[in-house]
């Protein structure tokens, strides 16, 4: 199909159901025909509306509305009696999200081995207090490389190293019992040329074929590249890969192996949801949607953030809400703040879309602020973040498995009046090693363009400066705890990238040798350390250490900050640089990201008596007649005392 990326208008949705919601609701249980009618009724115009918006103008859409609808009813007919409750309750209660939930990210292999090896460490989670697990890709994935685990060749297999879909089923309801939602990862954007589909297309199957972007002279690829940026541009330049079995170019915006899918045709929506809503009748409940941002592909474009790909998302969460409405979405977009709104249904086309985004933004300016000594980079994030609508949340993280990606932060320094290339690149500098301050260990990732600067790679701790010769890691500890005090006190769902709880450190060099690919970012990939791990109770060990403050910070955040309802931060005036000093319903956040001791005038920040946990956990009380001396890289709540 040769499309050029025009939308049709809305046309007005027909009152009368399609003939399969009718045959599908009379198969059913009377008493699931009777919700499922009240669902329809309340999601299938906004449905309707957004496929028609997409594809209303193409031939055959009542059959594929059809399609959608008759397998969306399925998936609910087959959704087991537990995730059916469940679903029930999350209606019932769609602020649950904001019940002060604790993530933690780790890939199957390298936290357990296996899914059900990580089914054996559910009391090691619920120990840290974890309330929702990401687990990196599982499914069935190409032969390597395959960009760890995200060229997906099969959505209705695992990966069989680590499992199958009875150890899948079977974790997720350990998982369920434990009070413990499981996220996965859904590659929306490609697959691997080993998919089925894929492999049908290189075979001239005309109807695959369709499933892919190609373009047949390399002039069309470098007409179409003009506008386009790169991903990987050290490793996969470019943004097509030559197929000689089709004598064409596929379109390729990750690496040569993953082939974008082509959300023109109706066929790829269909499959991606079919396929989505199956995961979810495993006992998922939680959809990481990878590359959100690339889905739309439009001619003369640069094919990010088109406004056909909230349509589709919105189409995903109407049907979600249909089949099983306990399900939350989660927007791996990785944009500037103010391009974040769209995915959360705040857009031109407002609607129900993604209930979590990753807030990356302020992610990177909080390791900025820690290498510049100044939270201006921080206030000016928050200051542009906006509240988001019931039941949404940001994810607030200080590490994850991917790079921390520098220009996110481009509009906000600019807005700042600084040149954000310069600070970025001597953030970048800082955080490999090569700054003024050596203790940093990460190093630089690609680059997008000639004018951006290298993301960077490395645990947290590595990146903080953890001294590789055993002497004192308690400066290090400190700005660990600063970065992660900011994270759990914003709102929103705080996550934990695995290792951080026990201090590791960045992947030796004879482990990344043995490694297979270039990807840099295998640095910041660690095996679980079962050594570390058993010292986790020791107040005297590193991983003890970084075990406890975690758990005090999850302590002190469900005790002190009000859940239940959308977070409002309000940021209060400082006059230190490094300072930053917000209040969230009425508790006050101190974070100095200076390296020396500052002082905060409490008698403008609090209108009252304050009080803060002592080391002990009791409550200790503060006295506001006086500035407040915090130390560097220090960082405090105070609540108003009762």
């Amino acid at each position: 199909m040769s499309f050029d990326g025009a939308t049709a208008p809305p046309i007005p949705v027909d009152p009368c159901w399609p003939a399969g919601v009718e045959e599908g609701l009379a198969a059913l249980p009377p008493e699931r025909a009777a919700v499922l009618r009240r669902r329809l009724q309340a999601h299938l115009p906004r449905l309707q509306d957004r496929l028609q918006r997409l594809y209303g103008r193409q031939p055959g859409f009542e059959a594929f509305l059809d399609r959608v609808l008759r397998q969306t009813l399925a998936c609910a007919a087959d959704r087991e009696d537990a995730l059916w409750q469940l679903d029930l309750a999350r209606e019932q209660r769609p602020d649950w999200l904001h019940a002060g939930l604790l993530g933690y990210c780790s890939y199957v292999d390298k936290f357990a081995g296996t899914l059900a090896g990580v089914a054996q460490r559910v009391p090691y989670l619920q120990e840290l207090g974890i309330r929702y697990l990401h687990l990196l890709p599982f499914l069935k994935a190409g032969t390597p490389p395959n960009d760890g685990g995200f060229a997906v060749a099969s959505f209705d297999t695992v990966e069989p190293a680590l499992g199958t879909m009875a150890d899948l089923r079977a974790l997720c309801r350990t998982l369920r019992g434990a009070g413990i939602s499981l996220c996965s990862d859904f590659v929306l954007n490609h697959v691997s040329r080993e998919h089925p589909w894929a492999q049908a297309a290189l075979a001239g199957d005309p109807a695959y074929l369709d499933y892919f972007h190609w373009r047949p002279s390399a002039e069309a690829v470098a007409a179409q590249e003009r506008h386009l940026g790169q991903v990987f541009p050290g490793t996969a330049p470019g943004n097509f890969t030559w197929v000689e079995a089709r004598q064409a170019w596929v379109w390729t915006t990750f690496y040569p192996y993953q082939w974008d899918l082509n959300y023109a045709n109706p066929a790829v929506f269909a499959d991606i949801a079919e396929a989505l809503l199956k995961l979810a009748n495993q006992g998922v409940e939680a959809f990481r949607l990878d590359s959100t941002g690339y889905l739309w592909k439009r001619e003369g474009s640069n094919c990010l953030n088109q406004p056909e790909i909230h349509l589709i998302l919105q189409a995903l969460r109407a049907l979600c809400e249909l089949a099983a409405p306990g399900v939350v979405l989660k927007a791996e977009a990785i944009m500037p703040t103010g391009e974040l709104p769209p995915y959360f249904g705040l857009g031109p086309q407002p609607g129900p879309e993604c209930q979590l985004a990753y807030h990356a933004s302020l992610m990177a300016a909080s390791w900025l602020a820690l290498a510049e000594g100044d939270a201006g980079a921080v206030r000016e994030v928050l200051r542009h973040t906006p509240d988001l609508p019931e039941g949404c949340l940001w994810l607030s993280y200080v590490r994850c498995h991917d790079d921390i990606g520098w220009n996110v932060l481009r509009p906000e320094l600019s807005a700042l009046g600084s040149e954000p290339v310069a600070r970025l690149a001597r953030a970048s500098r800082h955080y490999a090693g090569r700054g003024t301050d050596p203790r940093p260990r990460g190093r630089a990732f690609q680059a997008a363009d000639e004018h951006a600067v290298h993301g960077t790679n490395g645990m947290t701790l590595a990146l903080a400066g953890l001294p590789q010769d055993g002497s004192d890691p308690g400066p290090a500890l400190a700005r660990m705890a600063l970065l992660h005090a900011l994270s759990f006190f914003v709102g929103g769902l705080p996550l934990i990238y695995m290792g951080e709880e026990l201090g590791q450190d960045n992947v030796g060099e004879a482990e990344l040798l043995a490694r297979q690919g270039p990807d840099g970012r295998e640095l910041h990939r660690p095996a679980f350390d079962e050594a570390a791990a058993a010292q986790r109770h020791d107040p005297d060990h590193l991983a003890g250490r970084c075990f406890a403050m975690l758990r005090r910070l999850q302590r002190e955040r469900l005790a002190m900050l009000p859940q239940g309802s959308p977070v409002r931060l309000r940021l209060l005036p400082s006059e230190a640089p490094g300072l930053l000093a917000l209040e969230r319903d009425g508790v006050i956040g101190l974070f100095n990201f200076g390296a020396t001791a500052c002082a905060a005038d409490l008698r403008t920040l609090a209108a009252g008596p304050l009080h803060t946990p002592g080391a002990d956990g009791r409550m200790l009380a503060v006295d506001t007649r006086q500035p407040l001396t915090l130390p560097g890289h220090a960082a405090l709540w105070l609540q108003p005392a009762a």
